[in-house]
């Protein structure tokens, strides 16, 4: 499994909800949302761009950051 960072612009506990809901939803992923610095850091087997498409069904700006 590969740790990889990406930025999500969560402003609040509902956004970080949001996250928790979708990467849920993918399965397969331990992850940790460190909201005060807008980062999210997944641990997986997907690809980081389906990782990335997940999160932007959030409706939030997202951008990868690369392997942690």
């Amino acid at each position: 499994m590969t740790k990889e960072e990406f930025f999500v612009d969560m402003t609040c506990e509902g956004c970080s909800g949001a996250v928790t809901r979708v990467l849920n939803k993918l399965g397969g992923v331990e992850f940790k949302i460190d909201l005060a610095n807008k980062l999210v850091v997944i641990e997986s087997q997907h690809s980081a761009q389906l990782l990335l498409d997940t999160l932007l069904k959030t409706g939030k700006e997202a951008a990868y950051r690369g392997p942690k």
